[in-house]
């Protein structure tokens, strides 16, 4: 997103924790404003975003989508907390939109694409955190007028992505002829390319939608199995190991149904993802080839250094 808000001639500013990793901006730094805060200081929060009179805002902080992130009071004072210091503070100073990061979480188990005005079942702290964001999100813009959106995202992939997840993981393993633990193959996700994503936001900051405080399902409307992951993976690398599935437990969100209704955003914002499941994994096969030659990257890949 700061890429290409940075290509675009945007003037770029992120907020980052005190204590934050960088790698995923050092090839940007020189073209962004970064400011060390806390989303849970108030007070701080208000000053800085005074400060800087953002007109887009993208909240993208978020705690617990990782298997590793199991603090629920993290989860409290990044996904609720945090959400709620932004969101009044940039009211104050007024703005063009803010755009809130969802997740397809907040459904719950379904057994069959949700529309945006679904039931929610909560199934985790994440997704019961993030829940409240949305409604939080969708209460403010309701009662202010102020233009905020809440995108729901489903399996976001592509580079940058977080090392230990599924499709770097496989693209790592299989750029050495190997697999990794694998869950039982009907799982299913709906996965869908970071490029497209970048587009719904930008999508989302330009055109106010059909209310206020609109949510929309980001994801391509299909669903892929862990078995296609992997059969795609082994034509695409070559890999000639052999699948041992079932060799790593099954996550608490783990089903064979995973999969958006996302003729909402298509209908109100024109936004349609650009990229199947195999172009996005071959375009990131191919950003991770490349990424073998920086040192810095490569030992976060756990990429073998090329001959």
């Amino acid at each position: 997103m700061a890429r290409r808000l940075v290509q675009d001639g945007h003037e770029v500013h992120l907020l980052v924790r005190e204590e934050h990793n960088p790698w995923r901006i050092e090839g940007i730094k020189e073209a962004v404003k970064i400011h060390r805060t806390d989303l849970e200081d108030g007070v701080s929060l208000r000053e800085l975003c005074a400060c800087i009179g953002p007109q887009w805002i993208f909240h993208l902080a978020a705690h617990g989508a990782y298997s590793f992130q199991t603090d629920l009071h993290h989860m409290i004072r990044t996904n609720v907390i945090g959400t709620v210091n932004l969101l009044q503070s940039c009211l104050e100073t007024g703005f063009e939109a803010f755009v809130n990061t969802g997740s397809s979480s907040e459904y719950g188990f379904k057994n069959a694409p949700p529309a945006e005005n679904e039931w929610l079942e909560p199934n985790s702290h994440y997704a019961l955190t993030k829940a409240f964001a949305t409604m939080f999100c969708r209460y403010t813009a309701s009662s202010t007028g102020a233009h905020v959106t809440t995108l729901r995202l489903y399996s976001v992939y592509g580079p940058f992505e977080e090392p230990t997840r599924l499709i770097p993981t496989i693209i790592t393993k299989g750029l050495g002829n190997q697999l990794p633990p694998l869950v039982q193959p009907q799982m299913a996700r709906d996965f869908v390319y970071v490029d497209d994503v970048v587009e719904a936001y930008l999508a989302a900051a330009t055109f106010s939608g059909k209310e206020p405080g609109a949510v929309y399902n980001v994801g391509t409307g299909r669903q892929t199995t862990i078995a296609q992951v992997v059969e795609l993976a082994r034509r695409v690398l070559n890999i000639t190991a052999e699948p041992q599935w079932c060799s790593m437990g099954d996550r608490i969100w783990d089903t064979g149904t995973w999969v958006s209704d996302n003729r909402c955003i298509q209908e109100a914002l024109g936004w349609n993802p650009g990229n199947t499941f195999e172009q996005g994994f071959v375009k990131t096969v191919r950003w991770m080839e490349q990424i073998a030659a920086d040192e810095a990257m490569r030992l976060r890949y756990g990429i073998s250094a090329p001959d």
